[in-house]
């Protein structure tokens, strides 16, 4: 990113006013569903724990995807799954234009035995993560197929993204 850092908090930054630009903006953070925080800071880098596709509290699809839900659908939901993980970034910095880099970006997808397109519902994560960043953006990924996840959601997705 280009551009010094924001300093007023009470502002939304650049990253912010991408998101909107592309329709979105960041929730609360969802609360954990087990014992864990959503995000922890190491040195310079933010990792996030999984976020489900959360939206307004509630899960906006449940199931396999290849069976109950569709790729497209799959890779909305996971971009709404980055946008969770950018809130819970800013939970911890506190303004998202302190981001240098998305450093990885990790996948699960609740796959029908048959599914095997996993690297493009992930994609929804990683080209909304591009369109925000720009080259900042551009991680190192894993998109992994998965039996189940929590309350059934069909895709989850965390990140380590590097801070200044």
């Amino acid at each position: 990113m280009n551009g010094p850092a924001s300093t007023d908090s009470g502002a939304a930054g650049t990253v912010e006013a991408r998101l909107a630009e592309l329709g979105l903006t960041l929730p609360p953070v969802a609360a954990p569903v087990a014992a864990y925080v959503p995000a922890v800071i190491e040195g310079n880098l933010v990792h996030t724990s999984g976020q489900l596709p959360f939206q307004g509290g509630q899960l906006p699809a449940t199931g396999k995807v290849g069976a109950e839900v569709e790729l497209e659908e799959a890779a909305e939901l996971a971009a709404l799954c980055a946008v969770n993980a950018l809130a819970a970034v800013k939970s911890v910095i506190g303004d998202l234009d302190r981001i240098e880099q998305v450093v990885k970006v990790v996948g699960f997808v609740s796959s029908d035995p048959s599914f095997t397109a996993q690297p493009q519902v992930v994609n929804g994560a990683s080209e909304l993560l591009g369109r925000v960043f720009g080259d900042a953006g551009v991680h190192a990924r894993s998109a992994v197929g998965v039996a189940v996840l929590p309350l059934d959601s069909p895709v989850e997705v965390e990140m380590t993204v590097r801070f200044r």
